[in-house]
């Protein structure tokens, strides 16, 4: 019986079950040291941009390293270093600022506030322009996302108990994370029966910014013809230069921004996991996950259908602004994403494997998500695990999500100023996505391959591509490597 326990337990490794295999046949918790190096290329594109109000580019690059060195301190202890640097470039962030391109974010020395000579004239000629479709030069194109985790596990003698802690840190250009958390595993039946419980907090802290027009517009005193707008036209509708001392100018419908810095997420979650034969295991997961503070994204403008509309640049263009053919004006923000200061979110869901002879394994997984702002999602994954030699296997996965919209989600110019809240995110809309994947691992139990003192104990390469029917389309490569060392 315990033959195929291990021949199990070590199929499904992959999806974490095994975290016991190890405490379960050896003395020691862990050997030796283990590196686990993965580095990953990620790549989007769509026309859905959240920064510029549900409309515009979405083009995104990501790439991100991350290390994770497990060392055993005893018997018994194991201390794990996990840390991760992401670098990015966002067409659609870049655009927080739009009119970087043509050198409009700028404080110059103009000394001629008057604009009433430039009333009633377009500005189809105007040096000024910005568009959501034309990647903008400004700072906030490009960022790096820096985490590290720092975790402790102890395992029972008997190694039908372990109990672990971690402390975690996390750092981008307009926002902190700190984290703290614990969890406990018991096994039973001789291990054929887990259960296990989890719990984090997250103290995340914002250093908030704005799209450029909003927050010049606080900067100068809600002065039309200082700061960032000086000496810069105006246009409404019509592609008509507004006069900005006038009584239908543009202004934010509301002018309070970030007012509580702070984003904190409470989570507590319980997995059961059994061995229900020689060749099949289930496993069944709850979390509980409660979210406090500023939920909604400073970054992100909206724009409504009852307020009247205003642009800076070509006056032409304003026809085919939702056009990719739009290259040179943009529309002023009606406000930023407000969403509510709590959210409350529950997953359930189950894991099915099944070792099917020798060479093919099933696994299986099925999620039910809900949370207090309308949504609620199903996500289905499949994967087929193919071992063709002693030290290859190929494994095609196939995933499928659908979700429906949040309560404060609407399109571009389809929210109401009327609302309480309101977001153009269509990470928040109703959708249904597919994401199609193909990898290959490369497994040494004997670490024969070496490279300075580390013994190769695997390799694991994966693409997958991901489409949602809102056009929005993604693609990742990844690769990763398992060290021990000596």
């Amino acid at each position: 019986m315990k033959k195929y326990i291990s021949l199990l337990v070590f199929i499904i490794s992959f999806y974490g079950f095994s975290q016991n295999e190890n405490n379960t046949y050896k003395k020691r918790v862990l050997e030796n040291t283990e590196v686990d190096l993965i580095s990953s290329f990620y790549g989007q594109d769509g026309d859905n941009a959240a920064v510029t109000g549900g409309i515009g580019t979405e083009k995104l690059t990501d790439i991100a390293t991350t290390i994770t060195v497990s060392i055993p301190l005893n018997a018994n202890d194991v201390f794990t270093i996990d840390a991760t640097i992401s670098a990015y470039s966002s067409a659609s962030s870049s655009n927080l600022n739009p009119f970087d391109a043509s050198g409009a974010s700028r404080d110059d020395d103009d000394d001629d506030d008057d604009d009433d000579d430039r009333v009633g004239r377009t500005a189809a000629d105007s040096p000024v322009t910005g568009s959501p479709w034309v990647e903008s030069s400004g700072a906030s194109k490009g960022d790096v996302w820096v985490n590290g985790d720092f975790g402790y596990s102890h395992t029972s003698e008997d190694r039908n108990s372990i109990i672990g802690a971690n402390v975690s840190f996390a750092k981008e250009f307009d926002y902190t994370s700190i984290g703290v958390g614990g969890n406990f595993t018991k096994l039973f039946n001789e291990k054929n029966t887990e259960i296990g419980i989890k719990a984090n907090i997250y103290l995340d802290n914002w250093q908030p910014v704005y799209p450029t027009e909003i927050k010049s517009y606080n900067d100068v005193n809600k002065n039309l013809n200082n700061g960032f707008f000086e000496g810069i036209d105006i246009l409404d509708q019509n592609g008509t230069v507004i006069n900005k001392t006038g009584s239908t100018v543009w202004s934010p419908y509301n002018t309070t921004l970030v007012e509580n810095k702070s984003r904190n997420t409470y989570s507590a979650s319980i997995s059961f996991s059994q061995i229900l034969s020689k060749k099949a295991q289930i496993s069944l997961f709850l979390d509980v996950v409660q979210q406090n503070g500023w939920l909604a994204n400073p970054m992100q403008r909206v724009y409504f259908a009852d307020r009247a509309n205003y642009y800076i640049g070509t006056a032409s263009s304003i026809a085919n602004y939702t056009s990719k053919e739009n290259t040179d004006v943009f529309q002023l923000a009606d406000d930023i994403e407000r969403l509510p200061d709590t959210r409350f979110k529950l997953p359930i869901g189950a894991r099915f494997n099944y070792y099917l002879n020798e060479i093919i394994s099933l696994r299986t997984y099925y999620r039910y998500y809900y949370d207090d702002w309308g949504i609620t999602a199903h996500t289905a994954n499949i994967e087929l695990p193919i071992k063709i030699s002693d030290k290859f296997t190929l494994y095609p996965t196939y995933r499928y999500y659908t979700q429906t919209a949040a309560d404060y989600f609407a399109p571009y110019e389809e929210l109401l100023s009327t609302s309480e809240f309101y977001t153009s995110d269509y990470d928040l809309s109703e959708f249904n996505a597919n994401q199609f994947g193909f990898g290959i691992s490369y497994t040494d139990i004997f670490t024969s391959r070496r490279i300075w003192k580390l013994g190769l104990k695997s390799v694991d390469l994966k693409y997958s591509n991901y489409k949602r029917n809102t056009g929005l389309t993604a693609g990742i490569i990844s690769a990763g490597f398992k060290f021990v060392m000596d």
